[in-house]
């Protein structure tokens, strides 16, 4: 546990040194949720689907977690190129300790950025329905973010490039917000489209943020909750074993 900790803690503790990186990082998601929530809001109303502001918002919040914790990943490489990884991967406990203490610190990060974007989207007016369902929403988002980190960890353990890396994560990233109903309904698209975002985990996440923000949702949130955990697992055994593997 103490090296869980540590690991957590050593990322935690970069993140907020890195003033340029938290203020970096919120750019995207203000930028999406002020042009599209005001671009689009009146053709999302004149259409009948209500506020877009309060459909969107929680799919930003997704957007935040999703490039947040994937992109942690790099870390792995950037350590390998300047030596910690060699360092941590020498001193006598366990690989797994130390990939959970990595992924626990980037999936708190994401989480504390997807507050943060939360919180900027009461400006142009989203509110929750109820105050009080934020709290299982942290914890959703902290699940969200600890299976993409895994995601992230798992592939950069495989890759020694950055730029790879980032090409890689732009490929995979991408198709996976914008399938996710992040920024338009899931519902009245081609059967295929249906089909395929069935198998993107992103929108079982945004789908449990829209539950307990807006009352709004595809699926259920036992239904979401149940892919979700079961995906993380996936993630967090198949990135544990990779880690375990890298060659330093």
């Amino acid at each position: 546990m103490k090296t869980i900790y540590i690991m957590w803690l050593r990322e935690l503790k970069r993140y907020l040194r890195s003033k340029s990186r938290i203020v970096g990082s919120l750019g995207q998601p203000v930028l999406f949720l002020l042009a599209l929530g005001y671009g689009l809001g009146s053709t999302f109303q004149k259409a009948g689907q209500g506020n877009y502001i309060d459909f969107l918002a929680p799919g930003i919040v997704g957007m935040t977690i999703i490039f947040t914790s994937i992109f942690s990943g790099i870390q792995v490489i950037w350590d390998r190129q300047f030596g910690f990884l060699k360092e941590t991967m020498v001193a006598p406990v366990s690989r797994f300790n130390i990939m959970i203490g990595r992924t626990l610190g980037g999936a708190t990060i994401a989480t504390i950025q997807g507050i943060i974007v939360f919180c900027l989207a009461l400006i142009p007016g989203f509110r929750p329905q109820n105050w009080f369902m934020i709290f299982p929403l942290i914890l959703i988002m902290l699940l969200v973010g600890t299976m993409f980190t895994a995601l992230g960890t798992a592939i950069a353990s495989q890759l020694e490039d950055m730029q790879g890396f980032q090409l890689i994560m732009n490929f995979l990233v991408m198709p996976l917000f914008f399938l996710s109903g992040a920024i338009f309904p899931l519902s009245g698209l081609p059967p295929v489209l249906v089909l395929i975002t069935k198998f993107d985990p992103l929108s079982y996440g945004i789908d449990a943020f829209r539950i307990l923000l807006s009352n709004s949702g595809v699926y259920s949130l036992t239904l979401d909750i149940s892919v979700l955990v079961i995906i993380t697992l996936i993630f967090l055994s198949v990135g544990s074993y990779l880690f375990s593997k890298v060659q330093i």
